[in-house]
């Protein structure tokens, strides 16, 4: 589903290595903490410094350092990557993201269809409850100055806060107002907002995000108090949160603007945008949701062979190829034994093939809803099956 929705906005697959040089990933900056406290690095066999990829943004700009494509380049991505962190509730050390980035164009207008085709994917998944947030860093001199002055108010209050932003403040003062901590309200609600520091060009770019998203009528709220920790973020960055799961572990991906990455890894200067969303909290708020039929799919016949077994293999064969969906037992159960595991799949007949059936080009169909049982053709089967109702 994530493809076609990218596909139809002109976007290209990018596959990039689950394995890279650690250099790449170093360049995401202090402000990194996941990748810098949680990524798995290791030297290989040839001593050479390597990593298991912790994100997908900096592989991509890696890529178009190396291979300087046409501008505007537009991806999507999908696959793993390896945090190691303790696992909780939609956060595991292995988990999957999809997600876009475009590097080569700074137009307030491509931010907005990049928020929109996270917006696209999230509804045609059919999800209802879900919230963005935007707000805008500014350009990089806005943010130095904001990072200052959150430094100074923090630093000013760090009595009041807890062990952990503490320590967060010396790293990153922007970390600090992600923390859920109780201790932590009173000094992240009356900290400076990034909004104030912002010069007329920044302003003027979130101006246009914003009525971009209005046109295209999604729904959004300005969170002054968002931000994102790695270096590279300047102008637009936005999060999807689903109502449906709890605030502390609310967010199913978000993104942003970046600049200088590029740079860092041996390219020219260029503008990105882009995004990752997970997909195991997106699944866990379709199951919250209700989206997926909690249900799996029945058999629409369980075929019993009482002969060895391999014309269950024909028969199931013959119907799963006429998209008919067909399970059945193995070694060479009895009868009785094989109409339990049919009546166990919830399946509304079972074939059942015998050594008559078999010399006489036939089968018998039995209701498992106690109907009378009859024999036909082999050659009628698959019409008998698609005639009758397959659902109580």
């Amino acid at each position: 589903m994530f493809a076609s929705v990218a596909a139809s906005a002109g976007y290209g697959q990018l596959i990039t290595p689950l394995l890279e040089d650690l250099g790449v990933f170093a360049r995401l900056g202090e402000g990194g903490e996941g990748v810098s406290k949680e990524m798995y690095q290791f030297a290989d066999k040839g001593g050479r410094d390597v990593a298991l990829r912790p994100e997908v943004t900096a592989s991509v700009c890696r890529a178009f350092a190396e291979h300087r494509p046409t501008t505007p380049w537009k991806v999507w991505y999908t696959g793993p990557n390896f945090r190691y962190e303790k696992p909780q509730r939609g956060r595991f050390r292995q988990f999957d993201q999809v997600g876009v980035e475009v590097l080569g164009v700074d137009d307030a207008q491509l931010d907005v269809e990049v928020i929109a085709l996270a917006d696209e994917f999230f509804r045609a998944l059919g999800l209802q409850r879900i919230r963005l947030i935007v707000n805008s860093l500014g350009e990089p001199d806005d943010r130095a100055r904001y990072v200052n002055a959150l430094r100074d108010h923090f630093e000013s209050s760090s009595a009041g806060l807890s062990t952990t932003s503490r320590e967060t403040l010396q790293r990153n003062p922007l970390r600090v107002l992600d923390s859920k901590r109780a201790e932590d309200e009173a000094a992240i609600a009356a900290a400076p907002q990034i909004g104030e520091f912002h010069s007329p060009a920044a302003a003027e770019h979130f101006e246009a995000v914003q009525g971009g998203l209005r046109a295209l009528e999604i729904d959004f709220e300005v969170e002054p108090k968002l931000v994102r920790g790695l270096d590279y973020y300047r102008r637009t960055i936005f999060e999807f949160q689903s109502d449906a799961l709890d605030s502390a572990q609310n967010a199913l991906g978000g993104g942003g603007r970046y600049d200088g990455l590029v740079e860092a890894l041996g390219g020219p200067p260029t503008p990105g945008v882009g995004f990752a969303l997970g997909l195991d909290r997106t699944l866990i708020a379709c199951d919250e949701e209700g989206v997926f039929s909690s249900e799996s799919e029945r058999p629409d016949a369980f075929v019993v062979d009482v002969t060895g077994g391999l014309h269950a293999t024909v028969i199931t064969g013959e119907l799963r190829a006429a998209g008919l969906v067909a399970d059945r037992g193995f070694d060479n159960r009895s009868m009785k034994a094989q109409m339990k595991l049919a009546n166990r799949s919830a399946a509304p007949s079972a074939v059942i093939v015998g050594e008559d059936e078999v010399a006489a080009g036939t089968v018998i169909v039995k209701p498992m809803d106690g109907g009378e049982q009859i024999t036909i053709r082999r050659d009628e089967l698959v019409a008998h099956l698609r005639a009758r109702p397959t659902t109580t």
